[in-house]
């Protein structure tokens, strides 16, 4: 029913609009309460940095959304005054001045307001409770900027100053602003939505834009704030101008993209005017910046401005977030009958009779440029400018007067009602607009909640399509939503990918949250209560490359069934076997002279600590322990102590006969008959005293070794002190020594058989093992140690029998004829006296 109407009214006033109209007059009325107004009928004001003088500041052009803010405004008052049951018997009258987005000119109506109620001057005075302003209350100004210069002014005077737009958090302060309202959430609620969709689509790869002003500094302060927690990346971040007319205002634009461009982000978030946002996506189009997703708000997403730019479709998608609002019944039929009314002589002269009331000669910055547009200007903006906001503000005021009047729904009570008196009903009840119920919050704000809005694009047109909302959660309706991409799915934006189970984030960059998935090392996993890490496992346990937890280490040891261990089992029982053998075939041949030349009885008990040591070797195979690892060095220094013993007195013997025969009839018997088996004795206690302090300094101990395997850990005998070793085994070494001195340059002749040769080399064969096994030894930390010691024992046995005995039961065996009294008795006695002749 309205369209016909409004198309009639579209084209008379269209064709009526070649003459001016008194549409500039439509904003003063008197009344018993005046209702001030501060709008952004203007914009693009002259270059306020060339002004020398405090003059008018005049703005050059027309900002349509802020004369239809003022018709919301115009349009709220009139329905009250029209109302039988709000304020009845009162008249709101109201006066609206022009902000043209600048706080100074902001701040001139502004001082306005506050002076004297008939007066032109503002009272400086002590205590204002009984002061009478100009005006009972303000409706906004717009912009946070403009609000925060003006809102301390107002709150001085406790006026409330109610905003229909200004969002920035600085004014939820209600200690520094205790006046101040606002009918529209604040930005953190929108960055809050903002934050959500980035996640809901994974986005995490962006660049934030602000303008150069409150709103842009502020909301973008709390974005970083909020999306550094929740795993975005910000690749760049910058301001752009507010003043195109900046002679460096073009330079910031271009070094914005190029930045922007650098980053390869897919996605745009950009909290701007309309003004900014026009002037950086102009400079967008014109240096080929790639399609993106440009994430928008309200305060240039539904501007005229940046919609009309030539090739606006060609920057990508455009999504973004804009108050929840209602629509104003019967405002566009409102606005329609006003611009038919004020080409008429007749009203016109009414109104400027009015403003005649107002003592209009006060200051006059009112909307003049309105006097030359007509209807067909702004029907454009009519069906998505936000005029809910506005309107909401009227009637809180106009709610608080009514409580504060005590007004019935017959009449309201003559009374004089001072503008702080309005806070306390404004800060606790509710009031109902068009059956929708409001409330300010503690912060003197609403939050109504967001809805999210798609630029569609068809046939040239473009549609503000609602796809989605947001009051406590995201709700978005995915399939609504046409990408610029080829599959028209939405692109990605990551500066990194999702890590997948045992990967940790590697940072990578300047850029804190950016980061590589990497994998995490061997023998630490990955835990999800800290994926920017790898936990090392405990040292009992292992894991693998990428893993996601810790597996326990199994032992490792010589085992007994292992195929070395086998091999070295049966060469032990070969040598074994060739000592008892020996060892049975001496104690046959015990009397002959060959067995009595080499030492009689004492070979058969070096043969037995043979077969002692060899049997040894059981003592490092298996699971080894503490009190395992102390007695293995023992026995092994004691057997071998066993053997060398007898070959030191049969060594001392050799030495008394060949070098100092004539003490020889004196000290032989020492070395011979039962005597020697004291020496025996002796060194063997020696080797225990040895023994004794080697547990005492430092015994070896049992080692678990989690370092040297990967999977398992190693118990390993460890060496508790080296000097310990050395003292106890080093006795041996010196037993040894004496007896390849006495030995080595003992010569025989060809008739006699040498004894001394056979302990030279098993002296020697003694010592090359063991240069062998102390470096092997002292460096090795695996189970090849225990090998090591095996292969030490048995090839000291080897090389003992191999040396000594063998040889010996060669002659014995295969030329017995050699076996005589005359080929070894004193075969060493008689060399001197060959040597002598």
């Amino acid at each position: 029913i309205m369209v016909p109407g409004l198309l009639l009214c579209l084209s008379f006033g269209y064709a009526a609009a070649l003459k001016p109209t008194c549409l500039s007059a439509q904003f003063r009325r008197p009344g018993d309460y005046i209702i001030g107004g501060l709008f952004p009928f203007g914009m693009d004001t002259v270059n306020l940095t060339a002004r020398s003088e405090p003059t008018l500041v005049v703005c050059e052009r027309l900002f349509v959304d802020g004369l239809i803010w003022a018709l919301g405004m115009k349009f709220a008052i009139d329905q009250i005054n029209n109302s039988t049951s709000l304020l009845p018997g009162v008249k709101l009258g109201y006066d609206m001045y022009d902000t043209c987005f600048e706080p100074v000119m902001a701040l001139q109506p502004s001082l306005l307001f506050l002076t004297r109620n008939g007066t032109r001057g503002i009272g400086v005075l002590c205590n204002y409770t009984d002061y009478q302003p100009r005006v009972t209350a303000v409706i906004g100004p717009h912009k946070s900027d403009l609000c925060l210069a003006t809102a301390k002014l107002f709150s001085f005077f406790l006026i409330p100053q109610v905003s229909y737009g200004a969002s920035s958090e600085k004014l939820s302060n209600t200690e520094l602003y205790p006046s101040f309202y606002r009918t529209v959430p604040s930005d953190k609620n929108l960055v809050e939505a903002v934050v959500l969709l980035l996640n809901e689509f994974g986005w995490n790869w962006i660049a934030t834009v602000g303008s150069d002003d409150e709103y842009g500094r502020g909301a973008q302060e709390l974005f970083l704030s909020i999306a550094g927690n929740h795993s975005i990346c910000i690749a760049f971040e910058g301001l752009i101008p507010t003043d195109r007319a900046d002679p460096k205002a073009k330079n910031q634009l271009e070094d914005t993209i190029k930045l922007i461009n650098k980053t390869k982000v897919n996605i745009i978030v950009l909290f701007a005017f309309s003004q900014p946002a026009q002037a950086l996506l102009e400079h967008s189009i014109s240096m080929g910046l790639s399609e993106k997703v440009w994430i928008g708000t309200e305060a240039w997403m539904l501007s005229d401005l940046a919609a009309s730019i030539p090739s606006i479709q060609s920057i990508g998608t455009v999504l973004g977030f804009i108050m929840k609002a209602g629509t104003v019944p019967g405002f566009q039929k409102y606005v329609a009958d006003l611009f038919t009314s004020v080409q008429q002589d007749k009203f016109c002269q009414e109104s400027r009779e009015f403003n005649h009331l107002m003592n209009s000669d006060m200051l006059d910055t009112h909307c003049k440029q309105c006097d030359h547009i007509s209807q067909h200007d702004v029907s454009s903006m009519l069906s998505h400018s936000q005029i809910q906001p506005v309107y909401v503000a009227v009637y809180s005021v106009a709610y608080a007067l009514h409580r504060a009047l005590g007004c019935t729904h017959q009449a309201c009570p003559k009374a004089s009602i001072r503008s702080w008196q309005l806070l306390h009903f404004m800060n606790t009840l509710p009031f109902t607009v068009n059956g929708q119920s409001f409330r300010f919050d503690q912060s003197h704000g609403t939050n109504t909640g967001y809805k999210l809005i798609f630029w569609s694009w068809k046939n040239g047109t473009l549609t503000y399509l609602p796809v989605g909302d947001y009051e406590e959660s995201l709700y978005i309706n995915k399939s609504q939503i046409q990408f610029h991409t080829t599959d028209q799915k939405e692109p990605t934006s990551e500066c990194f990918r999702h890590c997948k189970p045992g990967q940790f984030r590697q940072i990578k960059g300047f850029h804190l949250c950016c980061y590589d998935c990497t994998d995490c090392p061997e023998n630490t996993f990955w835990s999800t209560k800290d994926s920017s890490t790898c936990t090392p496992c405990p040292e009992h346990q292992w894991s693998s490359v990428r893993s996601t937890q810790c597996y326990d280490r199994s032992e490792r040891y010589l085992f007994w069934n292992e195929p070395l261990t086998i091999a070295l089992l049966t060469l032990m029982s070969i040598t074994i076997s060739l000592t008892c053998l020996t060892a049975v075939l001496f104690l046959k041949n015990l009397e002959t002279p060959l067995v009595q030349a080499s030492g009689g009885k004492l070979n058969l008990f070096a043969l037995f600590t043979l077969m002692l040591l060899c049997l040894s070797c059981c003592l490092y195979i298996g699971k080894p322990s503490n009190n395992l690892c102390m007695i293995q060095q023992i026995v092994y220094a004691l057997c071998l102590n066993g053997c060398f013993s007898t070959f030191f007195i049969k060594s001392l013997e050799i030495a008394l006969v060949t070098e100092f025969p004539r003490c020889a009839p004196t000290f032989l018997h020492w070395v011979t008959q039962r005597r020697a088996w004291l020496l025996v004795a002796l060194c063997l206690l020696t080797e225990c005293l040895f023994c004794f302090c080697y547990l005492h300094l430092g015994p070896d101990y049992l080692l678990s070794d989690h370092k040297s395997l990967p999977t398992e850990v190693l118990l390993v005998c460890n060496t508790g002190s080296w000097f310990a070793f050395a003292l106890m085994h080093g006795y041996n070494g010196c037993l040894a020594f004496v007896c390849l001195l006495c030995t080595f340059m003992v010569q025989t002749s060809g008739k006699k058989y040498n004894i001394a040769r056979g302990i030279t080399f098993a002296i020697l064969i003694y010592f090359i093992i063991w240069i062998f096994f102390i470096a092997i030894f002292a460096t090795l930390k695996t189970v090849l140690r225990s090998v090591t010691q095996i292969g030490t024992i048995l090839t000291t046995s080897l090389g003992i029998l191999g040396t000594y005995y063998i040889p010996k039961c060669y002659i014995i065996l295969l030329k017995p004829d050699l076996n005589t009294v005359d080929y070894f008795q004193n075969s060493i006695k008689e060399e001197p006296e060959e040597d002598s002749q």
